[in-house]
């Protein structure tokens, strides 16, 4: 079997097998495609997205909707009932910026599988 994939094509990252170089879903074995490291598309397996996290962050931390948004109900909850002491919104404002400057990987593993 050769293993000469064209221009428009890649591997795929489960089996190996050539796929379009823009399916984002196997045709062989049916695993989703992770997206290019640094691309500002990345989304984890679940469907989460650090950009998409770090503006919940940014916008509406103090609230807690980053930590609805990634799968932490409790600690949403407990922003929502502090929020009216700002200490939630600094907190965020933190978080803000570590989701930011996290890769893609380490986001993967700590809110891509909830």
């Amino acid at each position: 079997m050769d293993k000469t994939k064209n221009e428009n094509e890649k591997f795929c990252s489960d089996c190996g097998k050539i796929i379009n170089l823009k399916a984002e879903i196997c045709p062989h074995c049916g695993v989703r495609q992770m997206a290019a490291p640094g691309g500002l598309s990345a989304t984890a397996p679940n469907g989460k997205s650090k950009i998409a996290a770090a503006l919940f962050a940014f916008f509406l931390g103090g609230f807690g909707a980053h930590k609805f948004y990634l799968g932490k109900p409790g600690m949403g909850l407990l922003y929502l009932l502090l929020f009216w002491t700002l200490i939630p919104s600094f907190i965020a404002l933190i978080e803000f910026i570590i989701l930011l400057t996290m890769n893609d990987e380490t986001f993967n593993q700590k809110y891509g599988m909830s």
